[in-house]
């Protein structure tokens, strides 16, 4: 079976159709899916979801695109909220130096607060980085913390300087872009272990579907893509990293 390691099933996007997009990716054989938060006023929804459908897994966290309408005090709240709602993660978090994105100092002080959470949960990290790979490894050298970079498009240096860390890298629709040369080269080098596939439904749509909302049942377009790639069987693939997924996360059950 297929993990969607990263997919926002909580956002109104989804709303209208929810079941029908479960079901086609059921019929993808994309049997659960990990639902990371964005905001504080989303972890009440993510929650709900979770508790509706036992195929869904909860991560809490402020996502740093979002913070022009957070409030520090918000994250006084999340480590209480974690921890009384069994969250298999802190996420989505990180940082997002893409221009005209919030002021840099701010989002390392929500960054720096939400891993301290992750460490006092000893609950891994789900994180968001956007032309700040460096930054962000250095940042987490500080800790000893497991987690996912998702949407990893990273050079091959920049994979194994976050492997080292104790990290897993998150594989999407990027890498069906036949463009996407120097993420293809990278995933190609990865051993087994140290990935996870993943949509970011809606977002991230795979090549051919651009301008087309994006939903877990496409994890099999980028599992077979990443099955050429690495010359593997499809089965393979989506054997090992469902099982990297899972052991990556110990409330995972």
């Amino acid at each position: 079976m297929l993990i969607d390691s990263h997919c926002h099933l909580d956002l109104i996007n989804f709303k209208s159709d929810l079941d029908l997009v479960i079901a086609r990716a059921y019929a993808e054989d994309v049997q659960a899916f990990v639902v990371p938060s964005t905001t504080y006023q989303s972890w009440s929804r993510v929650k709900q979801l979770e508790s509706e459908r036992s195929s869904v897994r909860a991560a809490y966290g402020i996502h740093p695109y979002f913070l022009a309408q957070e409030k520090l005090a918000s994250l006084d709240l999340l480590e209480e909220f974690a921890a009384a709602n069994n969250a298999i993660a802190i996420g989505e978090i990180g940082l997002d130096y893409w221009p005209g994105s919030v002021n840099y100092e701010i989002q390392k002080r929500f960054l720096l607060r939400q891993l301290d959470i992750a460490k006092n949960l000893h609950l891994p990290v789900i994180l968001h980085a956007r032309k700040s790979y460096d930054e962000l490894a250095l940042i987490l050298k500080k800790y000893d913390l497991q987690g996912i970079v998702h949407a990893f498009t990273g050079s091959e240096i920049q994979a194994k300087r976050f492997i080292e860390l104790g990290l897993l890298l998150g594989i999407g629709g990027s890498v069906t872009y036949p463009r996407a040369q120097k993420t293809r080269k990278m995933l190609k080098s990865l051993a087994d272990q140290d990935f996870v596939l993943e949509t970011d439904s809606p977002d991230m749509p795979l090549f051919g579907l651009q301008g087309q909302r994006n939903e877990p049942a496409n994890l099999a377009k980028v599992a077979a893509v990443v099955a050429q790639i690495r010359e593997q069987d499809i089965a393979q693939i989506a054997d090992y990293t469902s099982v990297n997924l899972v052991k990556l996360f110990r409330n995972w059950n």
